[in-house]
């Protein structure tokens, strides 16, 4: 194909264009699904349980996230990548259709939606790592931190259009049409994948029995025996887990700035539309980042900062730059951590370490929402936002003092594809990491 420029230039690469496509498409009808979940929860419940209601989506998602997150991280390193992924956006598209079909027939009962809810966060539990592992299979080794901040540009583009939409969808029609649309985004996804080439299958594995306890356990060593994936890890889940709001944007949207269906849309969008200018720096920025730990800590401890401003604002706009600067900050933070856990991990051990990330990563946020809830319920949605911002910061400030090799991390200096393919990643202390 025609020369694309630097920043795009991974997209030559046929198959990792076509997931990329796929699930730019695919995301979009997610968010916007996220978005109509906790609308349609806050519409089943009276006032005056409505915060803790909306928590209760997190605990119900992170549930099943714990329960699967180490096997479906072994399933990940043991089966063909590509074919688990058909199986579980298959799954994905059903779980939608079930909440459009609760939706459209006059459900009155919160439980039937927090069922589907947890069903979909078990699908997504084999999801996450069969599709985080297969990329680095799609594209040489030295494109691979701009495939992950294209990847970032992809996700946040969507978390801007998906509730956008979904605000407009609620407004003018049944929330149920929010899921409809979700279900036949799959189809982009699945489409995708059956027509990649040559994609590598089964990664190598040492070993006789590669889905087992003891595989597990390879995986769990690996991640809490290196200081930098570790602390990556925790700092996501802390900074999540305090400062997680959305949640209460309903009642934000609602009770407090009185802004409506589409005004909720667009503030449940904020974050993405401040993420999705930053992913686009970030393509042309991230190569030139040397000081990779210092920034990732910088960039959490704005994200907290962002959201005690969210908390304390009264007006429409200040609350929507606030959260816009949430997602500035996370974008920043979310590609240079998976730059160094995807660098650092070897390809045999990377399902099993995202199946370990996901306990932080999706974990923090959702029991984030079911915390920030109860407090919301206790004391009210503003104060249960500006505390948990603060929270948020005292964590960063913990983690970079318990931390040296975080604060310490640089970037190595690249000189040429040859190079990357065949010398070993190192370490901030100049020591060969697992993936030598």
């Amino acid at each position: 194909m025609r020369a694309l420029p630097p920043a795009v230039a991974v997209l030559r690469h046929r198959n990792f264009r076509l997931i990329w496509i796929g699930l730019l498409l695919s995301f979009i009808g997610s968010f916007m699904q996220n978005a109509a979940l906790l609308w349609n929860v806050s519409l089943l419940v009276p006032a005056d349980r409505k915060g803790l209601a909306l928590g209760i989506v997190g605990l119900v998602r992170v549930v099943p996230i714990v329960i699967f997150s180490m096997i479906s991280g072994v399933v990940a390193d043991a089966v063909d990548r590509r074919k688990l992924m058909l199986l579980t956006q298959s799954g994905s598209a059903v779980v939608a259709l079930g909440l459009a079909w609760l939706a459209f027939s006059g459900n009155t009962s919160v439980w039937p939606v927090y069922a589907l809810a947890a069903l979909s966060s078990a699908v997504g539990a084999f999801d996450l790592p069969a599709r985080q592992s297969l990329v680095p299979n799609l594209v040489p080794r030295q494109d691979l931190p701009n495939a992950i901040s294209l990847n970032a540009i992809m996700q946040q583009t969507s978390q801007v259009l998906g509730p956008a939409l979904g605000g407009i969808v609620i407004a003018s029609a049944n929330v149920g049409w929010a899921y409809v649309i979700n279900a036949v985004s799959f189809a982009a996804v699945i489409v995708a994948l059956l027509l990649m080439r040559n994609v590598p299958g089964r990664p190598e594995q040492h070993g006789n029995d590669p889905v087992s306890w003891q595989a597990a356990l390879e995986g769990l060593r690996f991640v809490f025996r290196s200081p930098l994936i570790r602390s990556t890890m925790l700092l996501d889940f802390f900074a999540t887990f305090f400062s997680s709001a959305t949640a209460l944007l309903p009642i934000f949207a609602q009770d407090i700035l009185k802004v409506g269906p589409t005004g909720y849309g667009w503030l449940y969008a904020a974050p993405a539309v401040g993420a999705t200018m930053m992913s686009a720096a970030m393509v042309l920025l991230t190569s030139r980042i040397n000081r990779r730990g210092p920034v990732l800590l910088w960039a959490v401890g704005l994200y907290g900062l962002a959201t005690v401003v969210f908390g304390f604002s009264r007006s429409f706009w200040i609350t929507f730059s606030a959260l816009a600067l949430t997602g500035v900050a996370d974008t920043v933070s979310m590609v240079i951590r998976n730059i160094v856990r995807q660098l650092e991990t070897p390809d045999r051990l990377r399902g099993r370490m995202i199946g370990v990330n996901m306990v932080f990563f999706v974990g923090g946020p959702q029991l984030g929402e079911l915390e920030a809830g109860a407090v919301a319920n206790w004391l009210g949605a503003p104060f249960s936002v500006v505390s948990g911002g603060l929270g948020c910061m005292l964590a960063v400030a913990w983690l970079a003092a318990a931390t040296p090799e975080l604060r310490r991390y640089r970037a190595l200096p690249v000189t040429t594809p040859r190079a990357l393919a065949t010398e070993p990643v190192r370490t901030s202390q100049g020591e060969p990491s697992a993936s030598a």
